[in-house]
């Protein structure tokens, strides 16, 4: 852990209901302007959450239908597969530059980190960030998501998860990477919705050690560039894979599954004593009906009883709020544009309200 306080900032998850990246990103700075991220917008296909981290795997291929998947099969597979692991290494241990290198976001799949970027380098002239958040696709969740030619996950090919997981871990890295040349503290998300089904039938053969495998590569490129990393999780998982791991920053759904994270209230402890800190998805985004009936105050106070409740673990008040940020449940990306803007202003709120509570 570095040390950095996140006394209860407003931070958002990332993607928004908007095809302008423009504005989206001159949302995100209206509401998060201490530490801004880049706008994902999934409207544009290139931008869901798993095709905008495919461009540059070995085998990735668009069907004349539109499908997404790595084909083993191609003719040129081996010749591919063998490049990558060149250009791997070639960043990894020959000093290659990663900014020209296939691990970062095409121009295309990542106008909103551009569009960001440009915004970010103009007003530092005049304000300065506390810091900058990037996402990327969790690698569990990517590689259970994504198939290869017969539809099998790619998880369950050791060759091509391999593959997958050091290019999310060097696209990681390369985000975090361009926000310290800029002078800012780096925040990289995995975005990892797919550990909502760890332990269910579905993933009856990923272990708990392939879990931590897999966090435990993505992070540490994002931590040699002196970054905080962190997995979103929208769901209920078996919080202990995260709590026990060397992640700086655990965001879950506060909203929803408070009672499922207190399931472990040592390892909480554990986890926040040694510096870790905790993103409190207090603001729904899932039901419409939620974010309308919901206010500043009912949140609130929603999210200061569950600071309590932490607090009765033996970690003080002040301490809870210097490890924590004040988030949205999820991002707001399949929702309205009207809804999505009330999230914004209600975890910013929030924040506002959280922030005078510590002495």
């Amino acid at each position: 852990m570095s040390g950095f306080k996140a006394n209860a900032l407003p931070l958002l998850i990332g993607s928004l209901p908007m095809k302008d990246h423009k504005k989206a990103a001159e949302l995100i700075l209206e509401y998060t302007p201490e530490i801004p991220l880049w706008p994902q917008l999934p409207l544009y296909r290139e931008e869901g959450m798993m095709a905008q981290f495919l461009p540059g795997i070995p085998g990735f291929t668009e069907s004349p239908e539109g499908k997404l998947f790595i084909d083993t099969s191609k003719d040129n597979f081996d010749e591919e597969y063998l490049k990558f692991y060149e250009d791997y290494l070639a960043v990894t241990e020959s000093g290659a530059d990663l900014a020209g290198s296939r691990f970062t976001l095409t121009h295309k799949a990542g106008r909103g980190f551009y569009e960001f970027l440009r915004q970010i380098d103009a007003l530092s002239q005049i304000k300065q960030f506390t810091a900058l958040k990037g996402q990327v696709s969790g690698p569990v969740t990517f590689a259970t998501g994504v198939c290869d030619e017969n539809g099998r996950a790619i998880f369950y090919n050791d060759q091509i998860k391999d593959a997958a997981i050091k290019h999310l871990a060097m696209n990681g890295k390369w985000q975090a990477e361009q926000f310290a040349l800029r002078g800012y503290l780096p925040i990289i998300f995995f975005d990892e919705p797919g550990l909502a089904g760890f332990g269910s039938s579905a993933f009856i053969t990923i272990t708990k050690q392939d879990v931590k495998s897999a966090i435990h590569e993505v992070i540490k490129p994002v931590h040699d560039e002196k970054g905080l990393a962190g997995v979103h999780v929208c769901a209920n998982t078996e919080w202990d894979l995260l709590l026990d791991s060397e992640l700086d920053i655990i965001s879950f759904d506060a909203y929803s599954f408070f009672d499922k994270f207190m399931l472990y209230p040592e390892k909480i402890k554990t986890y926040m004593k040694r510096g870790g800190i905790l993103a409190w998805g207090i603001v729904p985004t899932s039901s419409k009906d939620d974010i309308d009936r919901e206010t500043e105050e009912s949140l609130f106070e929603k999210l200061s009883g569950q600071i309590d409740a932490v607090t009765k673990l033996g970690i003080s008040r002040d301490m809870v709020i210097e490890q924590s940020f004040v988030t949205p449940s999820c991002g707001t990306g399949s929702i309205d544009f009207k809804s999505a803007q009330r999230v914004l202003f209600l975890t910013s709120e929030v924040s506002k309200r959280i922030r005078s509570l510590k002495k």
